[in-house]
């Protein structure tokens, strides 16, 4: 009987790519990610721990020399992505009131690069993703289609699009679809 607790988690997008002249999809790398929540006076602490300032401001995210970023999505809630540490093991040595939840199973990310990237992204979004506005370092949680996603201006030409593995069909298909008109 196979040991359910070492399993290996299947990538949903494993092996796919698209895109168009002018821009390219591929699926992230697989990734610890942890929804947490606290009360922003306590983030100093939890800072610490995860080796990183948590972002205080609307649409900001941060990323430590590791790779571990965090964004920020509300007032006292952060999505924390690492592919390559356990930000959950650091922050349960936090002794103070926190939730951190992991939610690695639960979502998937899409990498859009290159000159049509934010057009692709844009195509299916309702927020404006122009340089003034949502600039590199930048992270909202907004629609895409029909589904929730979190959009991370990552460089010039590259956003991580993250969503739930149900919706990642849809979601890499929609990107598809625009990154055909991205250049037009």
């Amino acid at each position: 009987m196979a040991d359910i607790a070492h399993a290996t988690r299947i990538e949903p997008l494993a092996g796919r790519t698209g895109g168009a002249a002018g821009v390219a999809l591929t699926p992230a790398a697989p990734a610890s990610r942890v929804s947490l929540r606290v009360d922003p006076a306590n983030a100093k602490a939890l800072s610490k721990a995860l080796g990183l300032e948590l972002p205080m401001m609307p649409k900001t995210s941060v990323r430590n020399e590791k790779g571990r970023l965090a964004a920020w999505l509300g007032p006292d809630e952060w999505l924390i992505i690492d592919e390559t540490g356990d930000p959950l093991a650091d922050l349960s040595k936090v002794k103070l009131l926190h939730s951190a939840v992991d939610i690695s199973h639960r979502n998937t990310a899409i990498l859009v690069t290159g000159k049509g990237a934010r057009a692709t992204v844009q195509s299916g979004c309702p927020q404006n993703l122009g340089d003034k506005v949502f600039p590199v370092g930048s992270a909202t949680r907004t629609v895409m289609g029909k589904i929730e996603v979190v959009i991370l201006r990552t460089g010039e030409d590259e956003f991580r699009v993250e969503c739930w593995r149900s919706f990642s069909d849809y979601a890499f298909g929609m990107l598809s679809e625009a990154a055909k008109d991205c250049l037009a």
